[in-house]
């Protein structure tokens, strides 16, 4: 008895997922070439009549900024289209096998959505402080003698160094009589 195998070729939805699985890197290019556009079109289409002073103006750094993003995403999509390949994970403190904590990640983002909702009301100085302590929190420290103390002192350093030494004014809050 003699069996007789014929060749079934695969489907063609799973050579499409398997090509898109070895080539995933493109979807970086593209987050890339959006954000390469994205800038572009934001600093061409800015109004800078006031600020222009000479040659360099406030359009210069997001348009080289914008082109340098175009120019990196069609470096990196010519790369992977030749085969090359991203590297590898080799963090002795990273376990590939493991799910994404997401928990953490859902912490992170909201502090960093809080401190942004509270930034004008409360200030930089009080807002700063919930988001250094809340993002320590959420990234493990439990030190709650230490960390708001800490967090406290690094958004005070932060709003004097930008505020008071670079210039650049940030929302002060109730506190901007006492700063």
């Amino acid at each position: 008895m003699t069996t007789q195998t014929t060749d079934i070729p695969p489907a063609q939805g799973s050579e499409k997922r398997s090509w898109l699985r070895e080539h995933s890197e493109l979807g970086v290019c593209a987050l890339l070439l959006a954000l390469g556009v994205l800038v572009l079109t934001d600093a061409l289409t800015m109004d800078v009549d006031i600020a222009q002073r000479g040659p360099v103006g406030p359009k210069t750094v997001p348009v080289v900024v914008g082109a340098g993003l175009l120019v990196i995403a069609a470096l990196l999509a010519v790369d992977v289209l030749r085969g090359g390949r991203g590297q590898a994970e080799t963090g002795e403190d990273v376990d590939l096998s493991e799910p994404a904590d997401w928990r953490t990640v859902l912490l992170l983002a909201g502090v960093f959505l809080g401190a942004a909702v509270l930034i004008e009301p409360l200030g930089f100085p009080i807002a700063g402080a919930l988001l250094f302590w809340g993002a320590a929190f959420a990234l493990g420290s439990r030190r709650i003698d230490r960390d708001p103390l800490i967090a406290a002192g690094l958004s005070l350093v932060t709003y004097t160094v930008f505020n008071n030494l670079l210039g650049v004014p940030l929302p002060g809050g109730p506190l901007m009589g006492v700063l």
